[in-house]
């Protein structure tokens, strides 16, 4: 139906009725989003921090649940469940976002200020912005949404080499943006 997925092309991502999903692509599919269990209501989201679970696989991992402290977490019987959000106890902690293997959660705030929003995303790559830096805002198919501003960077030893970067970008795009563009090599 979709055709040769090694033909897809970088614009097609955009299009969410082009895109077929993780499978073929690496990004997930609105449809495959509007179906995970892990992704927090509008609501919560306003309310302040909260993890952002955007895991459609259903592969044998389970890391979040056992990090989460607080049951926000939970993957059940099943290890190939889909991770579930139970956004009431979730506190926006962030201990779960470099502990995922697949880097799918992030830590979603709009409460940031009346104009800014905040996301904090796994980052494996070198060198790292420093607070303060304005940098491209990427969405999950690594397109520039949006520039943004460093508020944190996070890397203690616990997170075995995965920085957690935290990012202020204008409210719009809380539901759109995802991580950041790799920054040029200094010599």
């Amino acid at each position: 139906m979709w055709g040769d997925p090694n033909k897809l092309s970088r614009d097609n991502l955009q299009k969410e009725d082009i895109n077929p999903g993780v499978q073929y692509t690496g990004v997930p599919s609105q449809d495959e989003l509007s179906r995970c269990p892990g992704v927090p209501t509008e609501t919560r989201v306003g309310l302040g921090r909260v993890a952002c679970i955007e895991c459609v696989q259903e592969i044998p991992c389970n890391p979040c649940e056992g990090l989460c402290k607080f049951g926000a977490i939970t993957i059940g019987e099943q290890i190939t469940n889909l991770p579930r959000l139970h956004e009431d106890k979730c506190v926006g902690c962030g201990l779960c976002v470099a502990g995922c293997p697949g880097l799918a959660i992030t830590i979603l705030d709009r409460s940031y200020s009346d104009t800014e929003a905040t996301i904090d995303f796994p980052f494996e790559y070198l060198p790292l912005p420093a607070v303060g830096d304005q940098v491209d805002a990427v969405d999950r198919a690594g397109q520039v949404v949006c520039k943004g501003r460093i508020v944190r960077v996070l890397r203690p030893a616990s997170y075995a080499g995965t920085a957690v970067i935290c990012m202020a970008i204008p409210h719009e795009y809380i539901d759109t943006v995802r991580s950041m563009k790799r920054l040029p090599r200094r010599d």
